[in-house]
């Protein structure tokens, strides 16, 4: 196996720390340049094959950043002290989707058959959210969230069992988002 230049990599690394910590204000570029490193060392066997590929290196280092980076905001977000989506309440916002704002709020208070969740005064707000979080998911989520969650249909596959529930989660995080900025979805 090739000797790694650590020097370089340390390098890219701290460039893509510094990069990361712009954007997104949560990190401290030394934390995020150790989330780098230690991913870098740990791959060292495929790194080593294109460490002479900066475009590559910064690729892998941006993505282990950015993952990094958004599981921090998630922490904050849960400790915050700020209302907070989960999953089910995205799911339990989405199986409502087939009302129109005047049938829901005609069910406020009472359980729902078809969705299976007790509609409450906060299921109003949650909608809107959804609604805009919507916006930002690739096609591919909107797709699986309207057949499997407005719809009620059931998952064609495992595969897209298992993409509905990354979907979902996909959907809160957005959500929360959108909570926490005010900004409506472009």
């Amino acid at each position: 196996m090739t000797d790694i230049n650590w020097d370089h990599i340390n390098d890219v690394a701290s460039k893509v720390a510094k990069e990361m910590t712009l954007k997104w204000p949560v990190v401290e570029a030394e934390d995020v340049q150790q989330e780098i490193l230690v991913h870098m060392v740990e791959q060292a066997s495929y790194i080593a094959k294109r460490q002479d590929d900066d475009e590559f290196l910064r690729k892998v280092a941006w993505r282990v950043a950015k993952q990094y980076a958004s599981k921090e905001q998630n922490q904050r977000d849960l400790t915050d002290g700020q209302y907070y989506y989960t999953p089910e309440e995205a799911r339990n916002a989405l199986r409502t989707f087939i009302y129109t704002d005047e049938e829901v709020s005609t069910l406020i208070g009472k359980k729902d058959d078809l969705s299976k969740c007790r509609i409450t005064d906060n299921i109003m707000s949650a909608r809107l959210d959804a609604t805009a979080a919507m916006r930002k998911l690739t096609d591919r989520y909107r797709d699986v969230l309207t057949r499997v969650f407005i719809y009620g249909l059931p998952p064609k596959d495992d595969a897209e069992r298992k993409m509905s529930y990354r979907a979902v989660d996909a959907l809160a995080i957005a959500m929360n988002s959108h909570l926490r900025t005010g900004k409506a979805a472009a």
